[in-house]
């Protein structure tokens, strides 16, 4: 069944981010499982080695998707790679012990497709060492993808296809049904919000004596898991700024 995409279609609205890639090939058959599925945004952070997406290597891999690899983005930072975005989600086989909330890839599916102007990214991580826990914090939810627990292993490309079917699957279905009941109401904030909003909280506790800002230990992970559930809405953000703010001020 074919879907053209629209300007606000799934195919739009969602960026495939891979972090410090080690191997060309592996980013020319991620570009290769995105152009199958219809998807064609691709942000590199980091890469091992620079203007990877045009390695004999990548082209190879890529079978066809050159159209892709030509369009990649090539970042230093993940919060380069998400500007704009509003919803982030790590792939990851590794569960963490302060990790945003577990969703499947077919729950990430219908929820980003369900949202008609949300846009959203997939972050993948390094080959070997995946994605360090600071990125996974930042995220909304972490995807795992249910796989055979005797034998999970997925390289890169295989990780990127399923995720890619599935959003593919949920656009073409017109899936609306969110992870959650709720939804969202009022525009979504954006990652580079939230980011900043737990800047400001964190501030603010260290302020009033709630954070030790020399042996942190575990809140801010916490607070982050916390607010991740919520799907925070740009208001909302902004009356939690606000609050800190008001904090900051009555120490002054």
């Amino acid at each position: 069944m074919n879907m053209p995409p629209s300007s606000t279609s799934l195919f739009k609205r969602l960026r495939f981010v891979l972090v410090e890639t080690s191997r060309a090939g592996n980013i020319g058959s991620v570009a290769r499982a995105m152009k199958t599925m219809g998807f064609s945004e691709l942000v590199l952070v980091s890469p091992r080695f620079p203007d990877m997406p045009a390695d004999p290597e990548a082209v190879a891999f890529a079978s066809g998707a050159k159209d892709v690899l030509e369009g990649a983005r090539t970042v230093g930072s993940i919060a380069e790679a998400l500007e704009g975005c509003q919803f982030a989600a790590a792939v990851s086989a590794r569960l963490r012990e302060f990790s945003p909330p577990v969703w499947t890839p077919r729950e990430f599916a219908g929820h980003v497709a369900g949202q008609g102007e949300l846009t959203a990214a997939l972050i993948f991580g390094n080959e070997r060492f995946g994605l360090p826990n600071q990125v996974v914090e930042q995220c909304n939810v972490l995807i795992n993808i249910p796989a055979n627990p005797e034998y999970s292993s997925l390289n890169l490309s295989q990780a990127a296809q399923v995720l890619a079917y599935e959003c593919r699957m949920a656009a073409i279905d017109g899936a609306a049904v969110a992870a959650s009941p709720i939804g969202f109401h009022g525009d979504a904030a954006s990652v580079a919000q939230i980011d900043g909003m737990y800047a400001h909280l964190e501030e603010a506790l260290v302020a009033v004596g709630f954070l030790d800002a020399g042996n942190p230990k575990k809140l801010m992970p916490r607070l982050k898991r916390l607010f991740a559930r919520t799907q925070l809405e740009t208001e909302e953000v902004n009356i939690l700024r606000g609050i800190a703010r008001q904090i900051l001020k009555s120490r002054h």
